[in-house]
């Protein structure tokens, strides 16, 4: 066999393997959202629990109609302030700390050690994993938006460049949120274990990110913190799709800073693939 012909024939060796790694990746994911929706508990605490929070805070604190955060700046609903963040959120938990804890547990149970026996690649179980959580989030945003706007009265936006930047929002911060999420899920020595290390780190995130807290009423030193996360930038580019232009200047550099969301998040999810990459095991090492 010529140089030629074998270097045609691996080419082609190669893209099949990549072909049967995305096709079994699939499956996996499809297999992810079955039993997800099985599941009670995650459906409500990952899945609905951005809405039920959305809906509480409107009612508790919009109660004395529109709110105004500074003089210079439009008043607006309380669900129109909150909806930004409370997407992120919703990102944040169908990536990290779903599947922080789910993989966690998988890993306790001994359901990674058998699917590592089999010619199960992690590529493949990745997909799998990263498929739910971004049907899960596609789903999950488009009900936060139905409830925001046809419960709530919140007038979305209409211009297509806002739209187009949800859009690349989403899928990296949905992304990122997944990858850090499988590279949390190595910390936690047990199943058991996995909720009270992933739930407050999840939690603390939300509160000085923008979430629960108006932002810019935050003291400049936890914003600088919570700049250090993914998490603030996933809340800067909604806010920068959802609230009126005005309250860029609210903002810590004064500007909704697109370019710096797209870079902060281009690096986490850069980051959460090589630490997925390398701390990700069927086993523990330490079993």
């Amino acid at each position: 066999m010529s140089t030629a012909t074998r270097s045609v024939a691996s080419g082609q060796g190669s893209r099949t393997r990549r072909r049967g790694l995305l096709a079994v990746g699939v499956w996996r994911a499809r297999f992810e959202l079955v039993q997800y929706f099985r599941s009670g508990d995650t459906l409500f605490f990952t899945f609905l629990f951005p809405i039920f929070m959305l809906g509480l805070f409107s009612v508790a604190f919009g109660s004395d109609g529109d709110v105004q955060l500074a003089p210079n700046v439009p008043a607006i609903p309380m669900a129109q302030l909150y909806l930004p963040g409370m997407i992120a959120a919703g990102l944040l938990l169908s990536g990290f700390q779903n599947l922080a804890m789910d993989i966690a547990i998988e890993r306790s149970d001994g359901m990674l050690k058998r699917l590592g026996g089999t010619p199960l690649s992690p590529v493949s179980y990745f997909i799998g994993k990263i498929g739910q959580v971004l049907v899960t989030g596609v789903l999950q945003s488009a009900l936060l938006l139905l409830f925001a706007s046809l419960v709530l009265g919140v007038e979305l936006p209409t211009a297509p460049e806002s739209w187009a930047t949800f859009a690349w929002v989403f899928v990296l911060g949905i992304t990122t949120s997944a990858l850090l999420g499988i590279a949390l899920s190595a910390v936690p020595r047990t199943g058991k274990s996995a909720t009270a290390v992933v739930v407050p780190i999840a939690l603390a995130l939300q509160f000085i990110s923008g979430v629960y807290l108006t932002f810019s009423q935050l003291p400049d030193w936890l914003q600088n913190v919570a700049g250090l996360f993914p998490l603030k930038w996933m809340a800067q580019g909604m806010r920068a799709v959802f609230l009126p232009d005005e309250y860029a200047a609210l903002e810590q550099n004064g500007e909704w800073d697109l370019a710096g969301v797209a870079i902060a998040l281009g690096v986490w999810l850069v980051v959460g693939l090589v630490l997925s990459r390398v701390t990700f095991r069927w086993i523990r090492r330490d079993a």
